[in-house]
């Protein structure tokens, strides 16, 4: 979806846009709904580079516009940060891939079992908790690339016109709710209405909240509801944890209690939603670096 074109002589709406350096005028942006993830950029030498919203977090710069960041010959080093993320994602995925294999659970009580997937969401709240403080913290304005300091204001500020910043808010309401479900489930003795209440229903709100949030990062790098792949890395990242968060949502749907035993109704569904939905994000969690290493080298 592309802006209002504005009457001639006057710049776009830059209100989502960081700041821009004095001379810089906004061409053209672009971007789902109310939301601007793609702009280009006019400097007073009349060179225009592209703004996307996913590069400004991630201190990745500008690049030239059109520019494509997965054929770049050449990779530059990637960030701390993308390591960090993507390896406490990397770790949650493998624990609850794991602990959907019927020859982990077969052969493990069922409280270690429960574990796995207690200690895995807990990685995933580390990395989802990182994303958020990237996307707050994010640079204030186009070209500088130092994040903003870590001040309990910024971080508590609130970015209504951001779409990163209600993808990765929601993200982390998502995995505290993972947290909550999981620890839940290494309770052995819960009666069936307990585990319907404290395993099943914060299970499928936390559900919710990864295809909500997983959605907006799409659109975010897609720049529209309609795929548009543009063979960068992000969109592959973006596409995939999309595909993970679909498959961890039909997990949650096969797993009802039967009102007598107290067993799920539909375990196989239960087990491959899960394990297809861990490897989607596991995928998306080893391309954060190769991303970040790409992209510089198209700044």
């Amino acid at each position: 979806m592309t802006a209002p074109a504005a009457p001639t002589g006057t710049p776009p709406d830059t209100g989502p846009l960081p700041d821009l350096p004095d001379g810089w005028t906004a061409v053209r942006t672009r971007g789902p709904g109310p939301f601007v993830t793609h702009a280009v950029l006019e400097r007073p030498d009349g060179v225009q580079v592209e703004w996307t919203s996913r590069r400004h977090r991630k201190g990745l710069g500008l690049r030239a516009p059109g520019a494509v960041p997965g054929a770049a010959t050449r990779a530059g080093r990637a960030s701390a940060s993308s390591w960090w993320i993507g390896s406490l994602f990397a770790i949650g995925s493998v624990c609850f891939a794991l602990g959907s294999m019927p020859l982990y659970f077969d052969h493990v009580a069922p409280r270690a079992v429960g574990w796995t997937f207690f200690v895995g969401s807990l990685f995933f709240t580390s990395a989802a908790y990182l994303q958020y403080d990237e996307a707050v913290h994010a640079p204030d304005d186009v070209v500088t690339a130092e994040r903003r300091p870590r001040r309990l204001a910024s971080l508590l500020h609130w970015h209504p016109r951001r779409i990163d910043a209600w993808a990765a808010t929601v993200q982390l309401v998502g995995t505290v709710f993972f947290n909550i479900s999981t620890l839940s489930a290494t309770q052995a003795d819960l009666a069936v209405d307990q585990a319907r209440r404290l395993v099943w229903a914060p299970d499928v709100l936390g559900s919710i909240c990864f295809l909500v949030a997983s959605w907006l990062a799409y659109t975010e790098v897609n720049r529209g509801a309609l795929p548009r792949p543009d063979r960068s890395v992000g969109w592959w990242i973006a596409t995939v944890n999309l595909v993970g968060s679909v498959l961890f949502g039909v997990s949650a749907v096969g797993a009802r209690y039967l009102r007598s035993t107290g067993e799920l109704a539909n375990v196989a569904l239960v087990n491959v939603g899960t394990f297809l939905g861990a490897v989607g994000f596991l995928v998306g969690a080893v391309l954060l670096p190769v991303e970040s290493a790409r992209d510089r080298a198209t700044g």
